[in-house]
C-alpha cells in the first residue's frame, strides 16, 4: 500500500517559523556576545580574544564586592518573592470573588508596577520610605522589589483561579469548614503552580532590578546589578562579564523551574 504524501508546508506556517527563529536569535545575541568574553584572557571587551581564562570567575568568587553582592541579591530577591507570592495570591483571591464597583480601577492599581517606569516607583519609594526610615535597608529594599513582583503573582494566581471551580469551595463550606480552612485546603494546593510561578516571576524582577536599589539601599545592601551598574561607571573590569553569565544562569534556572510549574499544572 503506497504511503500518503505529506502535504506540503504553507507558506504561512514557514513565515511564522522563520520570524520565531529570528526574535530567538535577536533575544540571545547579548548572551551569545557575553559568553566569550567571560572567559577571555585579556583585559579589555574586544574581540578576538586573546586566548581563553576562568580568572575573572576566580576574581569574581573571590572579591569582597562582587559576592556579598551576590547573597545580597538572593537574600532580597527571596523575601520580596514570599511577600510578593502571598499579598500577590491574596489580592487575586479577593479580585477573583469579590464582585464590587471600581474592580477595574483596583486591578489597574494592582498591574501599574509592570507598566509605571521603574525610576519613577523608586522616587515614589523614596519620598515615601524616607520619612520611615526605610531606607538604607534591607526591609524597605525587599518591600520596595515585593511591590514590583506582586502584579506578576496576580496574574499568574488569576490565570490559575480560572480553571477552580469554585464549587468545590461552597461544598467545604457546606461540611462546615471556615472561609479560611476551604482556602488554605481545599482552593490553595490546587492553584500552587501558580502561586509557585508567580513568586518565581517576582524573584526574577527582583533579581534584575536595579533603579530602587540605587535609590533605596545603602552600602551594605548593595545588589549584583547595582554593583554591575557602579562597575561600569568606575572602570571597566571584564568581571562584569562573569557576573553577567552568573545572572544569565539563573534566569535559566528560574525558566526551567516556571516550565516545570506550568507542566505541574
Amino acid at each position: 500500500m503506497a504511503a500518503r504524501a505529506r502535504p506540503a508546508p504553507r507558506p504561512g506556517r514557514i513565515l511564522l517559523w522563520t520570524f520565531g527563529l529570528l526574535a530567538i536569535l535577536f533575544l540571545l545575541a547579548p548572551v551569545l556576545a557575553v559568553l566569550p568574553l567571560s572567559f577571555s584572557a585579556g583585559s579589555f571587551l574586544h574581540y578576538p580574544l586573546p586566548g581563553l581564562s576562568l580568572r575573572w570567575y576566580a576574581d569574581f568568587w573571590n572579591s569582597d564586592f562582587w559576592l556579598p553582592a551576590l547573597w545580597n541579591s538572593l537574600r532580597v530577591g527571596a523575601g520580596a518573592a514570599l511577600l510578593a507570592g502571598a499579598l500577590g495570591t491574596l489580592a487575586a483571591f479577593g479580585l477573583w470573588r469579590g464582585r464590587f464597583r471600581g474592580q477595574a480601577v483596583v486591578m489597574a492599581v494592582l498591574l501599574a508596577p509592570m507598566v509605571v517606569p521603574a525610576i519613577i516607583v523608586a522616587v515614589a519609594l523614596l519620598l515615601f520610605f524616607g520619612p520611615l526610615g526605610l531606607t538604607n535597608s534591607f526591609t524597605g529594599l525587599i518591600l520596595g522589589h515585593a511591590a514590583l513582583g506582586a502584579p506578576f503573582v496576580v496574574v499568574t494566581v488569576l490565570a490559575a483561579l480560572q480553571q477552580f471551580d469554585p464549587v468545590q469551595l461552597r461544598a467545604a463550606a457546606a461540611c462546615g469548614a471556615s472561609p479560611l480552612r476551604a482556602f488554605w485546603r481545599v482552593c490553595l494546593p490546587q492553584i500552587m503552580p501558580g502561586v509557585a510561578a508567580g513568586a518565581v516571576f517576582a524573584f526574577a524582577t527582583s533579581l534584575d532590578e536595579v533603579a530602587v536599589a540605587l535609590f533605596i539601599a545603602g552600602p551594605a545592601q548593595r545588589t549584583l546589578p547595582r554593583q554591575m551598574f557602579s562597575g561600569l561607571n568606575d572602570s571597566i573590569s571584564l568581571t562584569i562579564m562573569a557576573a553577567a553569565m552568573v545572572l544569565v544562569l539563573i534566569s535559566g534556572l528560574l525558566l526551567l523551574a516556571v516550565t516545570l510549574l506550568r507542566r505541574a499544572r
